[in-house]
């Protein structure tokens, strides 16, 4: 069955860095574009960045982009977010989700707090 396992969350300070990983297993990681969303209290679930199943085209978020990079590593059925410049408003559980899947994990709290 798929699995998602997403890890590397935690607390840290404005203008701090995290970087989250997502295992996946049960599909064929490599074929899948590969998404993380985020969902901050009290909001709805939003999407932050999506990569294409070779990883040659990235797309990000307004409020992310140029803080947060996206990544895979298609050996290691893993992928990965590298968020820079963390801000509050970042603060939230974060998902990955294997486009036209409809599996979820758990998720990974990030909290941004001074």
């Amino acid at each position: 069955q798929v699995q998602l396992v997403e890890s590397g969350g935690g607390l840290v300070q404005p203008g701090g860095s995290l970087r989250l990983s997502c295992a996946a297993s049960g599909f064929t990681f490599s074929s899948y574009w590969m998404t993380w969303y985020r969902q901050a209290p009290g909001k709805e679930r939003e999407l932050v960045a999506r990569i294409t199943s070779t990883g040659g085209i990235k797309t990000y978020a307004a409020s992310v982009k140029g803080r947060f990079t996206i990544s895979r590593d298609n050996a290691k059925n893993t992928v990965y977010l590298q968020m820079n410049s963390l801000k509050p408003d970042d603060t939230g559980v974060y998902y990955c989700k294997a486009e036209d899947l409809t599996y979820w994990g758990k998720g990974t709290l990030v909290t941004v707090s001074s």
